[in-house]
């Protein structure tokens, strides 16, 4: 895992961040459970994270969320990266065309955005993600002990751990099929516009590394052109 940099949100706790990569049980911080979400899609932007947390609808999208059941933003954010790809497959309900997933046993390189949060907010996020209520903890055993545990069949429905930052653990969700059995499909520009905001809040890219990244990505590839990515940008975000 390769650390970028990081930021202490508002509300944040104290503590540097390590960077190692390990296996272990959460820890605590302040008596509460905290583990890091690894956003490597729409939640890479902060302002769509928000809409997880506190509820509401994201720019672009056609779905309104009910928020976690602790309102409170993350204590810390740091961008990386992971071992593996993101790939754009399925049918997107909140953005149209494909969803993006991550598959950590293929090859290449994923950037993505950590937020250290409660194991609360963590199971309220991917309940929202998996379009259940959000109102109970995971039991994280299976996915702490195994690095991935099966929920269900469909989108988000698999919990993986990627390894540990400072102490707590690195986890995520994604599609259970990987990208060797997924049903590539090509995301839509307003999907894109947010991935390339995260990216660039997040990493600092400018707008041409977005568009490289994003067009190069399984189910993009071949339908989208990074001249294609950089139009559909237009001048809207700050990159």
């Amino acid at each position: 895992m390769m650390v970028a940099g990081s930021r202490r949100w508002p509300a944040g706790g104290g503590g540097g961040l390590g960077g190692a990569v390990g296996s272990g049980a959460s820890g605590t911080e302040g008596g509460a459970r905290l583990v890091w979400y690894a956003a490597y899609g729409s939640n890479l932007h902060a302002a769509r994270l928000a809409c997880y947390l506190r509820g509401g609808r994201p720019d672009g999208g056609a779905h309104t969320y009910p928020g976690c059941r602790d309102h409170h933003p993350p204590r810390r954010d740091v961008a990386a990266t992971l071992p593996g790809t993101l790939y754009f497959a399925r049918e997107s309900a909140v953005w149209g065309g494909g969803s993006g997933f991550y598959d950590p046993d293929a090859p290449g390189e994923l950037p993505f955005r950590a937020y250290l949060m409660t194991v609360s907010q963590f199971s309220d996020i991917a309940a929202q993600e998996m379009r259940r209520s959000p109102d109970t903890d995971l039991d994280l055993t299976r996915t702490l002990t195994h690095g991935r545990d099966r929920l269900g069949p469909g989108r988000y429905e698999t919990l993986v751990h990627a390894g540990e930052l400072d102490g707590h653990p690195l986890l995520t969700f994604t599609a259970p099929e990987g990208l060797a059995g997924a049903a590539l499909n090509p995301p839509s520009a307003p999907y894109l516009r947010t991935l390339a905001a995260g990216l660039a809040e997040s990493h600092g890219w400018n707008a041409h590394r977005c568009a490289d990244y994003l067009a190069s990505r399984p189910g993009a590839a071949g339908h989208w052109t990074a001249a294609d990515v950089l139009a559909a940008l237009g001048g809207g975000l700050d990159l």
